[in-house]
Formats: C-alpha cells, structure tokens, sequence
C-alpha cells in the first residue's frame, strides 16, 4: 500500500472514530435519566373532583412534572367529596384531594386512617375565595345584625357550616343564635338568596362574582379576611404515606405545580392581582379538566400556598370547633392525621 493510501486510510479511520464518539455523547446525553427518572416507577391513582381547586394536579398531569419523577399520576373523578375520603382511607386510591369536613373527621374517630399532606385551597387574607353574602336590598349591614335572621349553607358539617359558625363567633354571636338552613347545593344557596329565602348564604368563587354582576346580592365579608382557614387538601391513604421514597416524589411533582399555578395566577403587583407569564395556559389546563369557560374560571381562581404547604395549626383549630359543636363523636390527636414532614422534605429537595 502506497503513502497516499495508508495516509487516505488513516484520516478516514481517525473521523470514524470521532463521529462514534460524538453519537455515543449525544445518545447518552439525550438518554441519560435524571436521578428521579432513575428511581422505581409508581403508579399513583389520583380521586379527585373536577373543580378549579385541583388545578395543580391538572397541571402536574399536563406539564408532566408527574412523569419528571417517574410517576404514573392517574386522575379517578368523584361526584362528592366524602366518598374520596372513604376511597382514599381503603386504599382504593393512593391519593385523595377534596375538602376537609366534619365527616372526614369522624371517619378518622372511627378508626379509618389517611394522612393529610398538603394544601388545595385556603381561605387567605387579600384574596377572593368564599364569603358571606346578604340579599343586595337587605336593610342588614353587618355580621352581628344577624341574630334571629336565617344563614344557608350546603350541609350540616359541612365547610360551610365551620365558617359560618367561625365567623359569627368572632362578631360575638354563636350558631344557637341564628337558624342555619342546610340548601344541599351551591345552586340552591344562589336560588335561596335570589328568592330571599333566608338572610345570608356562605358562597364561593365564581358563584360570587356572579351573584355581585347579576345585582341580587352584596358581599359583607371576605371570609379570607376574617380567618385563615384550611378549606381542602390533599390526603395520603395509609399504604403511600408509608412509602416515603414515592410520596415525596408525588410531593416534589406536586409543589412544582402549585408554584407554577401560584406564579401564573396568584402574583400580585401593587396590592393587585394580575395575570403571570402562564396565566392562559393555566386557565386553559384548568378548563380541559373542568369542562368550565375560562371566562367563568377567571372569576374564581382559589388561593394556595406556593409551595403547596399545609396550614398545620389550623387543623387542631377545626378539630376542637367540631368536637365542641358535637358535630363529630370525638375529638382527635391531629398529630396522627397531619404530616408536614414529607411536603417539607421534597421542597428541600426541590429548591427555590
């Protein structure tokens, strides 16, 4: 073989090898699974209700932040919020995410175990969420007018129930002083005020922003203003919470998505609410999952802390409330219902 050819021969061998080495470090660079991706698959099933409060995990399931750890985050859609609980405490899904009620308090009394882990909406000062409405005409102004006069709520226990019943004894009144009318649905407490049927209603967004623009009702107080109240969360059944290694996946995934919700919908600018880089986006996960108008879900989009943490304190406060209403059989240690810790730890693990 001549000069030329060993040279020819060399140069050809020499870029072979170099365009192997370059495919075998894009191959592994596109390839190579974060240390979450690495971790063992799980599939977590997901009860939930198709309102805007569960917006987080909407937008974990779109975004993928689920799938970012390695999690199969399957949504399984309720009618009610007290059979998720009942679900959730069997096992018959790994995660529930619905309100926190007296009936959930008394199925954990009983026996039946879950964990409450995290938020899905708060009453939080400066922010729209439920409120106490009185008729727009009503000759009432304030909260401590009330006594005598009848208040509609959803359900006795009910989260309705609490506030009315929180808020009253800040004014200085009590639920013996008032006759509180149990409507069974949203719908029927909007119908009762329209009508006059009762006094005051407890109403949430948007159901508020609709009565205000439709002229047949008046806002007397914010309950986000009054207290700060830990409406709904997200419970653990007993089998995840024990599973630490895929509950604090499922936490990072979610704590991800409720600052991603927080920053595109909750921001504030001069006291002011006003729309973040994903605000559509946002509005549009929650519409696909809700079946609702973005116009409508822009009226009422539920406040949540950043990072998803639960108000702890305010769970005793609940407890006691009930326990001294009898509105559950007895009272119970929080400690064993609460657990802070495993949100705690993957937001560490998540970063700023």
């Amino acid at each position: 073989m001549n000069k030329s050819a060993n040279l020819l021969l060399s140069t050809i061998l020499a870029l072979s090898l170099m365009l192997v080495g370059c495919g075998k470090t894009e191959g592994d660079n596109a390839a190579a699974p974060n240390a979450n991706q690495t971790a063992e698959a799980a599939s977590v099933q997901i009860g939930m209700l198709k309102l805007t409060s569960s917006a987080p995990l909407f937008i974990g399931i779109e975004k993928g932040f689920f799938k970012e750890e390695n999690i199969d985050a399957r949504a399984k859609w309720f009618e009610a919020a007290q059979p998720i609980a009942v679900a959730t405490a069997a096992g018959s899904v790994d995660v529930g995410a619905t309100g926190i009620t007296a009936s959930l308090y008394n199925m954990v009394a009983g026996g039946q175990k879950l964990v409450i882990v995290a938020d899905k909406g708060r009453e939080q000062q400066g922010y729209s969420s439920s409120a106490l409405l009185f008729p727009s005409d009503s000759p009432l102004k304030s909260i401590e007018e009330l006594k005598g006069k009848k208040i509609g709520i959803t359900q006795t226990g009910s989260t309705y129930h609490y506030m009315a019943g929180r808020l009253l004894e800040k004014h200085g009144l009590g639920l013996q002083d008032v006759e509180l009318i149990p409507l069974n649905s949203i719908k029927g407490l909007m119908e009762a005020l329209k009508s006059k049927q009762v006094d005051a209603i407890l109403l949430n967004e948007p159901n508020i922003s609709t009565v205000v623009e439709e002229g047949y009702g008046k806002v007397i107080a914010q309950i986000g203003d009054e207290m700060d109240y830990q409406t709904s969360g997200i419970f653990f059944s007993p089998k995840l919470a024990e599973n630490k290694d895929v509950a604090e996946r499922f936490l990072k995934a979610y704590a991800k998505s409720t600052r991603y919700y927080y920053d595109a919908v909750l921001t504030k600018k001069d006291g002011k609410i006003v729309p973040g880089a994903n605000y559509d986006e946002v509005v549009s996960i929650i519409a696909k999952y809700t079946d609702q108008e973005p116009d409508l879900i822009k009226k009422g989009l539920p406040y949540m802390d950043r990072d998803g943490k639960l108000l702890e304190s305010d769970i005793k406060t609940q407890v006691d409330w009930y326990a001294k209403e009898k509105l559950i059989d007895k009272a119970i240690d929080t400690k064993e219902i609460v657990n802070i810790q495993l949100l705690d730890d993957a937001v560490q693990k998540l970063g700023k």
